[in-house]
């Protein structure tokens, strides 16, 4: 009987034995499969460790804080570090260089430098195609595209739409403040820019009040809202008919001030990619500018009519977009799903390319 135990203690130590071995030889294929992922990219794990972004001059020369744990404190995305100083330029997993400064010559690329193994380039810009410059000279340079364009690898739009928690109600009391039929706020004014031309043929029909420098009438940051609110209609013109190019003329003037917004830029489909329906009256609907003029000045006296393009706010808030740490910490977010070895040969023709 004793021998018997013997015996199952024996097989028993043996199997237990066997699993040992069987479970540290997986441990170790696993570990060597590990080993080679990472030797052959360093950066395929970038979810699990800090990732540094490193933005090599700002844009506009304008600087802000990127003290602490930017990312995570501001936008909830972990593992991203963003640094600002080029003695990190070799540590450096994205460096971002903003186009304005380049092409103006007042920053360079540091081609001079032997680029690491693995680190992307990153070029950024929230201007239109013909504000860009020639981009020629910037060719197989970079890997990822920074921009406004929902085609771009990282995507940063003026404004969003978020939903709103708690359902609001319709905005029929500020209806008995307008006064003004249509208004439209433009300091650079440029009589070959297609908006100019929408406008005089426009004001020739109905009276358009204008502010901004054009017409010596500036509205600071705090009138500006205020000021629009008392206007049916605001014209949100863009200095340039370019894809998806839809700035804070329609998220911020036209959408915060209250005022139904009158679009001209982008194609009508790239609006209603974006904007919440019915919530804003393109240009190119119309066959002529005067039935354009015609529909608002009908839809103003209507004023249950007049009341629908507002009903969006009810499901609907707007988000602003204008922090560089956001655009730069979005690359964190998003960088596991980019291509790990796409280089632009041709910036300039993508720049310049429209969505059909």
């Amino acid at each position: 009987m004793e021998s018997d135990n013997t015996k199952k203690t024996a097989r028993t130590l043996m199997k237990r034995c066997l699993l040992l071995s069987f479970l540290c030889i997986l441990s170790l294929c696993i570990f060597i499969g590990w080993s080679r992922t990472l030797r052959l990219n360093p950066l395929a794990f970038s979810s699990s460790r800090n990732m540094t972004i490193l933005l090599w001059h700002y844009p506009f020369g304008e600087s802000v804080s990127l003290n602490g744990d930017v990312c995570w404190d501001m936008y909830h995305i972990p593992h991203c570090r963003l640094v600002d100083q080029h003695s990190m330029f070799s540590s450096a997993d994205v460096v971002v260089f903003h186009n304005r400064e380049l092409i103006e010559g007042t920053q360079k690329l540091p081609t001079d430098q032997p680029r690491p193994r693995g680190q992307r380039w990153a070029w950024m810009t929230l201007e239109a195609p013909p504000h860009n410059g020639n981009l020629d000279p910037f060719a197989n340079i970079f890997n990822m595209t920074i921009t406004y364009r929902r085609d771009a690898d990282i995507t940063v739009p003026y404004g969003e739409l978020l939903p709103k928690e708690d359902e609001g109600r319709l905005v029929e009391d500020n209806l008995q403040e307008k006064t003004t039929l249509i208004c439209w706020v433009v300091s650079n004014y440029n009589s070959n820019h297609k908006r100019s031309q929408v406008y005089n043929d426009l004001n020739a029909i109905v009276p358009v009040k204008v502010y901004g420098r054009w017409t010596q009438t500036p509205l600071d940051s705090s009138g500006l809202l205020s000021t629009v609110s008392h206007c049916y209609f605001y014209l949100a013109f863009e200095n340039s008919v370019s894809q998806d190019y839809i700035t804070e003329k329609l998220w911020y003037n036209a959408y915060e001030s209250g005022a139904v917004p009158v679009v001209l830029g982008a194609s009508l489909s790239d609006y209603k990619a974006v904007a919440p329906p019915h919530s804003f009256i393109h240009v190119d609907e119309f066959a002529s500018v005067r039935e354009l003029a015609n529909y608002l000045q009908e839809l103003a006296k209507d004023k249950k009519r007049y009341a629908e393009y507002l009903t969006w706010k009810q499901h609907w808030k707007v988000k602003q977009n204008s922090d560089v740490r956001e655009r730069l910490c979005k690359i964190c977010a998003e960088f596991n799903s980019l291509p790990q070895h796409k280089v632009y040969s041709d910036l300039e023709a993508w720049d310049k390319t429209t969505s059909a």
